[in-house]
């Protein structure tokens, strides 16, 4: 069996990564990140875990954007997994299905949207959240496992829910 971490929107720039995020690196055989590392500190970080796979986000530093790829597509275990940022948008995921479709992808990585998403049909389509600054979502990653030619994926969460709105008011408050 070989298990992957899928990741993406770690909007990390001198935070350490969290503890539940290196915990479950270690556990896989291999990293997937869907973009918006933010800094190079937290790219290094998840490289020095594990194997790496990555592309860039729009909120990436812009050398992170000249190191990494647009999208991506590699083969695990004979499975192509595509890895892009974006790749959702309005309510369904059409856009997703044909980008899979697209690249020729039999499971599509993505992120963006900070809130995690699994949809299996034709292709396992799959967003792992954001382990930092979720949306409407509790924290969270993602966990692929590929098993005789096989792929399964689910959501990990990594905490309880949280509104960026709540913590922006706390924060306010402590200033009064």
């Amino acid at each position: 069996m070989t298990r992957i971490l899928a990741l993406s929107d770690t909007h990390l720039e001198g935070e350490e990564l969290p503890v539940a995020v290196v915990r479950l690196a270690r556990e896989a055989d291999m990293i997937l990140h869907a973009g918006d590392f933010v800094s190079c500190k937290v790219y290094s970080a998840l490289e020095e875990l594990g194997k790496l796979e990555a592309v860039r986000g729009n909120c990436d530093l812009p050398v992170l954007k000249k190191q990494l790829p647009e999208r991506r597509v590699i083969d695990v275990d004979g499975i192509r997994i595509g890895l892009v940022h974006t790749a959702f948008h309005g309510s369904d995921l059409v856009g997703a299905e044909m980008m899979a479709r697209e690249m020729d992808a039999r499971v599509l990585v993505f992120g963006h949207i900070h809130r995690p998403v699994v949809e299996k049909g034709e292709r396992l389509l799959i967003c792992p959240g954001s382990p930092t600054q979720p949306r409407m979502s509790a924290p969270s990653a993602a966990m692929l496992e590929i098993t005789e030619g096989n792929i399964q994926g689910s959501i990990v969460s990594l905490g309880s829910p949280v509104c960026d709105y709540l913590k922006f008011a706390g924060e306010l408050a402590k200033k009064v």
